[in-house]
């Protein structure tokens, strides 16, 4: 009868990974099967479950880390990229409340917005990009 209880199990396991594609669930899920290949064959609970932990923590443990590396998305760095955590210039004033500001990094000049809404921050200031979002610096005064 424990054969039931390990087959529903592995399908709300699976249906988890299925729903998240994180690799998270379909380890247990393997080990599921393993309890369940114990439970037909008739060994005991205790038996299942340790075939259960062992085959889901030697996967999780020496197949996870293989796996996220096999399927990690490459993502490519654009020169943007750099720009994160330089210094700049502010050109004109910058000020969210009325929606303007300037700076400059690298020779190029970029709108920048303040990362505090209520800092204004005067041409000449040196500046700190935080990120970048869209063709906006987000930035924060230097201190």
């Amino acid at each position: 009868m424990a054969y039931i209880y390990w087959l529903i199990i592995f399908i709300v396991l699976v249906a988890f990974e299925i729903a998240t594609l994180q690799l998270v669930s379909i380890w247990f899920a393997v080990g599921a099967v393993g309890g369940l290949i114990v439970s037909l064959l008739g060994g005991s609970l205790e038996i299942q479950l340790c075939v259960f932990l062992a085959i889901s923590l030697v996967l999780l443990l020496a197949v996870k880390p293989l796996a996220d590396k096999l399927l990690k998305r490459h993502v490519t760095k654009t020169n943007v990229d750099s720009l994160i955590g330089q210094k700049a210039k502010v050109t004109s004033i910058i000020d969210n409340q009325n929606g303007f500001g300037s700076a400059v990094v690298k020779g190029q000049e970029w709108t920048a917005v303040s990362a505090d809404d209520n800092v204004v921050i005067p041409p000449g200031k040196m500046v700190v990009i935080l990120r970048i979002s869209g063709v906006k610096l987000i930035v924060r005064e230097k201190k």
